[in-house]
């Protein structure tokens, strides 16, 4: 979305990395009248390895705190109304922990790859 209002100069930029094939990027980013936005990133590698697959959106400072609270409340709606019972720190690692294949034991990998192939692709 390069227009001219944007220069889309970075001031910040968080990455999560969500498995083997999927990174999440938030970066603060600022247009030429010196305002700020956030641009939200999902980069999923392509099964052919082909290159990546990349969704963006854009959110603006007047919609930070409506998406926040609507953000929120839909998570909380997840883990106490249709997934209580689910530990959700299961496949919490250190943000900055690298993921290697060796980092996994072999059966809890082969696991990882059957469910990731059904739920999420």
């Amino acid at each position: 979305m390069e227009n001219g209002n944007f220069n889309n100069e970075e001031i910040y930029s968080k990455r999560v990395r969500a498995g083997r094939r999927r990174t999440y990027f938030f970066d603060v980013r600022t247009t030429r009248s010196n305002d700020y936005y956030v641009t939200i990133t999902e980069s999923k590698r392509r099964f052919d390895d082909d290159g990546y697959e990349r969704h963006k959106l854009h959110l603006y400072k007047e919609d930070f705190n409506k998406f926040l609270t609507a953000f929120e409340e839909t998570i909380n709606h997840v883990k106490t109304e249709l997934m209580p019972d689910y530990d959700y720190d299961e496949f919490t690692r250190d943000e900055e922990e690298e993921y290697t294949p060796d980092s996994v034991p072999a059966e809890a990998e082969a696991e990882e790859e059957s469910s990731s192939d059904e739920n999420w692709d």
